[in-house]
């Protein structure tokens, strides 16, 4: 992130296998702390999922003429909360899951939308798939699946739920499934979740 040029992990030449889908260890001079979603004033434990907050030389000064921002990204102690959802291992590789912001808040409950596409992706009739968060009747926020199917693939929204249902915690199951073409997506590669907010809005 600018915040943070140019760098806080990298992955080291020298290591033999790096995990998949990790962002590497933290360069020298670096500190990480992987802070509870719930209580931004403690840490998680290993491997457990948090907001990622960094502290070292490359850390920023602040927004010119933004001291209200400032604040609100790096606290008191010079940590930069980063907005980021990761995880650390035992041997300190950095996996990032997912966006703060994205995060589906279901009575109480945190869902992560990545964790629901991954798992998405691993059914055989589904070649894309997207997780928002949507208000129900009762105005609570539930997780809602947009999938492109697999061509000719014979798909209903009974069976994704269904799919999700059987591997995740009942808190985490989608409730709504939409069927489309394609996923709106960046040139990156990321998923444009604000397009199928304005589209899930439309159709409200």
């Amino acid at each position: 992130m600018t915040e943070l040029s140019p760098g806080t992990h990298a992955v080291p030449r020298n290591a033999p296998n790096p995990p998949p889908g990790t962002v590497g260890k933290l360069l020298p001079g670096t500190e990480m702390r992987i802070l509870c979603l719930d209580d931004p004033t403690t840490d998680v434990a290993v491997g457990e999922e948090g907001e990622i907050a960094i502290r070292g030389p490359q850390v920023m000064k602040g927004y010119l003429g933004r001291p209200e921002a400032t604040a609100a990204m790096i606290d008191a102690d010079g940590w930069v909360h980063t907005g980021d959802i990761g995880r650390a291992d035992a041997d300190g590789w950095l996996f990032v899951v997912d966006r703060v912001k994205e995060l589906i808040k279901y009575k109480g409950f945190q869902v992560a939308p990545a964790e629901l596409e991954a798992l998405l992706l691993t059914h055989e009739a589904i070649a894309d798939a997207a997780v928002i968060g949507v208000y129900d009747e009762d105005r609570n926020e539930v997780p809602m699946a947009y999938v492109v199917p697999q061509p000719s693939a014979r798909l209903t929204e009974d069976d994704v739920m269904a799919y999700v249902a059987e591997r995740v915690a009942p808190y985490k199951k989608v409730r709504r499934v939409a069927f489309i073409a394609s996923v709106p997506r960046a040139a990156s590669g990321k998923i444009l979740r604000r397009e199928l907010r304005e589209r899930e809005g439309e159709h409200a």
